[in-house]
């Protein structure tokens, strides 16, 4: 029996790599694929901070990170995993929120609190193409100045590998892992488009958040999990008691 991971490439080889420390076996079906956004700023803002919510946003510049100055920087990472793709980009202060865009809403406001960032400050936010949330504007709304720019997309994959419809159809796969809600949309359109949609949806979505489970429940999934807390951790401590009640 597999464990199924959604995830993109390539985070979803360290997902991969974690669960079978644990003991599972595991299926790879990156439903949305990374695509870089050309990223040009003429505008000459200083900016006083960086914000970012998703590690690919650093990966779409990595390149262009030190010629546009933003290394020097502090930078709000929305959890550990994106904060760590910021310091092996070469970002030295970044500072870690609670894991969603809420959190890091907060510990930027509560920052200008304690006087880390100025009042009134300019930030940049390295951003997706499609936005869950309007961040820029929550943030404006506190006093700041955002300047939002898209420096990457996610696109859907239109197909499951063949070894996932076989195990679907096998009963071979005991849960699904979703980190996201567009990818959960994606995951739920290839499923239909294969024809795997029922036994897709007969057994455990293990969602990231509240915001991913809501897509499952939607679509009529039974059995939608979702983690104590936003992390991936978490989503494998759910996923361990998925499988527990199964076997009960």
């Amino acid at each position: 029996m597999s464990i199924l991971v959604t995830r993109p490439h390539p985070d979803n080889e360290a997902t991969a790599e974690s669960l079978r420390a644990r003991g599972h076996v595991v299926l790879l079906a990156p439903v949305l694929k990374f695509e870089p956004v050309a990223f040009h700023d003429e505008s000459e803002t200083n900016y006083n901070g960086v914000i970012v919510t998703s590690a690919n946003a650093i990966r779409g510049v990595t390149a262009q990170l030190r010629d546009l100055g933003l290394l020097e920087l502090p930078l709000f990472a929305v959890g550990e995993h994106t904060a760590t793709a910021a310091r092996d980009a070469g970002f030295a202060d970044v500072i870690v929120a609670g894991g969603d865009a809420a959190a890091l809403r907060d510990k930027v406001v509560q920052s200008a609190r304690d006087k880390v960032l100025k009042k009134k400050s300019t930030l940049l936010y390295l951003a997706g193409a499609d936005l869950s949330r309007d961040l820029g504007n929550e943030l404006g709304a506190e006093g700041f100045n955002v300047v939002t720019q898209t420096t990457y997309r996610m696109a859907p994959v239109k197909l499951l590998p063949r070894e996932v419809c076989d195990g679907f159809a096998a009963h071979g796969i005991e849960a699904v892992l979703h980190y996201s809600r567009r990818s959960a949309r994606a995951f739920l359109d290839a499923a239909r488009d294969e024809g795997v949609e029922i036994s897709a949806l007969a057994i455990p979505q293990c969602c990231l958040s509240e915001t991913v489970a809501s897509v499952l429940r939607e679509a009529g999934a039974s059995q939608v999990l979702v983690a104590a807390t936003p992390d991936e951790n978490a989503l494998f401590d759910t996923l361990e008691r998925a499988l527990r009640t199964r076997l009960a």
